[in-house]
């Protein structure tokens, strides 16, 4: 069974930093993409950050960039996501997602985690 756990959601003041993980299992981690998704309230789901773990190739959304790193623990089947420079535009429910397929369709979805940032 694949599945997916995110942690590291919080409350956090604006220019502060927090680091989500997404622990994944049930599948090879070595060879598909994981994906870090936010939804804030009342607006759409967003993509914010995939990353292959073959290669390590990365893609980050312009809100982003800069600010965001995510990075791969393919020994620990974790996926995570150094968030710097907060804003409170962030504040969302963060999600992992993974892609099995390798076609960019991210069938597999976490509970997600909390981030706010206060101004």
């Amino acid at each position: 069974e694949v599945q997916l756990v995110e942690s590291g959601g919080g409350l956090v003041q604006a220019g502060g930093s927090l680091r989500l993980s997404c622990a994944a299992s049930g599948f090879t981690f070595d060879d598909y993409a994981i994906g870090w998704f936010r939804q804030a309230p009342g607006k759409e789901r967003e993509g914010v950050s995939c990353i292959s773990s073959s290669d390590g190739s990365t893609y980050y959304a312009d809100s982003v960039k800069g600010r965001f790193t995510i990075s791969s623990d393919n020994a620990k089947n974790t996926v995570y996501l150094q968030m710097n420079s907060l804003k409170p535009e962030d504040t969302a429910v963060y999600y992992c997602a993974a892609d099995l397929t390798g076609l960019g369709e991210y069938d597999y979805w976490g509970q997600g985690t909390q981030v706010t940032v206060s101004s």
